[in-house]
């Protein structure tokens, strides 16, 4: 394969990229396009090998200055042939300090890690509570015993590696002898062969089945929050251990009351006599309806504190506090005798009659503006 696309725009770097640099993106685009993680995509294997034919040449210093100079190397192509059969595990293994892929491939495996959602009321993540679950997921085969092999039968080692998993090939190029190690193409990488599989598992050493978990969810998470159950995900292959279980909160929105942090708000309606002369009004709370005095003279966006009625901190005892955001409404539909009380209230309590003028009017009338 010869591409026509410019290497160091296939490689996602700059002109002046250091080898660090164009190492760096070749192994997260390696990574994205291999076809170990896009099975049957013909476009991804066309990037990978491409990916390949243009690190060959600017991980080369003398390949790169040529490259920079006349704009194309005679040869290239090489080093994508050796990746080409390269698994995904091989191709880490390369980059990440596996030292050519001598990884073990056929030994246990861990099992994956699982995500429950979980959806809680508003005073549940408030004041913690138990769940009961049921966990989908993958568990050890009993059958079997996760061996994967029929009872009364074992599985035997691959002839072909060894057990290793893996096989090693010499491939022959321009630059001579390159040997790659790649994943063993007649155990799969599993290092042994079964011979009669397990009827139940289909020699997988694995089946699907729920398991009933009791989760404690503990006072004051809120939504997003999650927690990680150890050992309590998917099994592993060959005696792996399980992976573990994140179950992640989703808090059900409160009919009245909001939360921000650890404190809960709570907006209050009053109408201005309650607000002018102060009353005793019973608001909501997560402890149940409390009395709260508003003071006499309270004005509209006043906030009244309830203390220790808020969302307790998840590490300790103490808990936050309910905020009372005062709202005064103003009666829209009034009786004649009503506006004709209003009025005169206004007469004797001295309201302004018009409103009020603030620093701009005052400095026109010095200005005699």
């Amino acid at each position: 394969m010869a591409t026509t696309r410019d290497y160091y725009e296939v490689l996602e770097v700059e002109r002046g990229a250091s080898q660090e640099e164009i190492k760096r993106s070749f192994r997260k685009l390696a990574m994205k396009y291999h076809p170990d993680r896009n099975p049957g995509d013909d476009a991804a294997e066309r990037s990978f090998k491409e990916l390949n034919e243009a690190y060959e040449v600017l991980s080369d210093p003398d390949k790169r200055n040529q490259y920079d100079t006349y704009g194309r190397v005679g040869g290239a192509g090489g080093f994508g042939d050796a990746f080409a059969g390269a698994g995904f595990g091989d191709l880490f293994d390369m980059f990440f300090g596996g030292q050519g892929g001598g990884r073990q491939r056929g030994g246990p495996r861990r099992g994956g890690d699982l995500r429950y959602g979980l959806a809680l009321k508003f005073e549940e993540a408030v004041f913690g509570v138990e769940k009961e679950i049921q966990v989908p997921r993958r568990d050890v085969c009993t059958v079997c015993s996760g061996s994967g092999a029929e009872p009364g039968t074992t599985p035997t080692t691959c002839p072909d590696c060894g057990g290793q998993g893996q096989v090693r090939r010499v491939a022959q190029s321009v630059f001579g002898q390159v040997v790659n190690v790649v994943t063993c193409p007649r155990c799969r990488g599993e290092g042994q062969l079964i011979e009669h599989p397990c009827g139940t598992c289909h020699g997988s050493g694995r089946v699907q089945s729920s398991k009933s978990l009791k989760v404690t969810i503990p006072a004051g998470v809120d939504d997003g929050d999650q927690i990680r159950l150890s050992g309590e995900g998917e099994a592993g292959t060959r005696g792996g251990g399980y992976g573990d279980l994140y179950v992640a909160m989703s808090v059900e929105p409160h009919p009245v009351l909001r939360r921000q942090g650890r404190d809960i708000y709570y907006d209050l309606g009053v109408n201005f006599t309650q607000a002018a002369l102060g009353d005793s009004i019973e608001v909501p709370t997560v402890d149940g309806p409390v009395k709260l005095d508003v003071p006499a003279g309270t004005q509209y966006g006043t906030r009244l504190r309830l203390g220790g009625r808020g969302v307790p901190h998840v590490r300790s005892s103490k808990r936050g506090d309910e905020i009372v955001i005062v709202h005064v409404i103003t009666p829209t539909k009034l009786t004649a005798e009503q506006k004709k009380a209003l009025e005169g209230l206004g007469e004797k309590t001295g309201l302004p009659t018009e409103a009020p003028r603030n620093v701009f009017d005052r400095l026109r009338d010095s200005l005699g503006i």
